[in-house]
């Protein structure tokens, strides 16, 4: 039989189990509503098969001064994994005929390669170094990858409205042990599902960099391609722009135009 005395010990316990466990319960809302935006985000632009388009890439020094590339990028969509992506420099002269490929998969690391024209071979990227800085821009290796869905655990955060669109926040923390950042907070609009902003977090939870996303436009009656990506580094005041133009898609490009030998063909 339960007591006076006993109920004064178990009302105490009851009172700290109670918000722990109401804690629990939203906190699961808030990751299954975070990982269901993921998912709705991802479908919409699911289907386009392959794409190519043109860069212009401009690097910012923190005393402003700039230096610019040309680059171009070629897409290829896979079922059931990652896209393959194919990165061409062209310009300057110095990184003319520099090529990148990347594998992106849903759950084993990404492969990634470099071809350097000078030395005429092509170069693993080591998964340890997928944090490190892309052809010396703010960009990360794994920034280039496609991001895949089962590549982060979700959180909703709240809703938020700037520039007229109001958009779902959520946080998506990187299952990889070796990613560079710790979470990232994503501003997604609740309209067409695309991306506006994220914040990068580094492995000590500091704001390292945010990408912003600027000058949709519409593809094919579906895809949504922004024309103006800029990633600036809150730690270094350097930043990298990328302008992009010539978007084609359904091109018809085969699985042997992403390979490591097709890499060094690359012109």
């Amino acid at each position: 039989m339960i007591n006076n005395k006993s109920y004064a010990l178990i009302l105490p316990l009851l009172a700290m189990l109670l918000p722990a466990t109401a804690f629990s319960i939203d906190d699961s809302a808030h990751e299954k509503k975070g990982l269901a935006i993921a998912i709705e985000t991802d479908r919409r632009d699911a289907g386009f098969g392959d794409s190519s388009a043109s860069l212009e890439m401009i690097l910012r020094n923190r005393h402003g001064e700039t230096s610019e590339r040309l680059l171009r990028n070629k897409t290829l969509e896979v079922t059931n994994d990652g896209d393959k992506v194919i990165i061409i420099f062209d310009t300057p002269r110095d990184v003319k005929g520099t090529a990148f490929l990347s594998f992106t998969h849903k759950l084993e690391p990404d492969d990634q390669w470099l071809y350097l024209p000078a030395l005429k071979r092509v170069k693993r990227i080591a998964s340890r170094n997928k944090a490190g800085p892309f052809m010396g821009s703010e960009f990360a290796y794994e920034d280039i990858s496609s991001q895949e869905v089962e590549k982060y655990s979700y959180r909703y955060i709240k809703d938020e409205t700037f520039d007229g669109r109001d958009h779902f926040i959520i946080e998506r923390d990187p299952v990889d042990p070796r990613s560079g950042y710790k979470r990232q907070r994503v501003w997604i609009d609740k309209a067409e599902y695309r991306i506006w902003k994220i914040d990068f977090y580094d492995r000590k939870d500091s704001l390292l960099k945010t990408l912003s996303y600027d000058d949709y436009n519409q593809y094919l009656k579906k895809f949504w391609r922004a024309n103006i990506m800029e990633m600036i580094n809150h730690q270094t005041g350097k930043s990298t722009r990328l302008n992009w133009t010539d978007f084609s898609f359904k091109n018809g490009f085969s699985e042997k135009e992403f390979t490591k030998s097709a890499l060094k063909k690359s012109r």
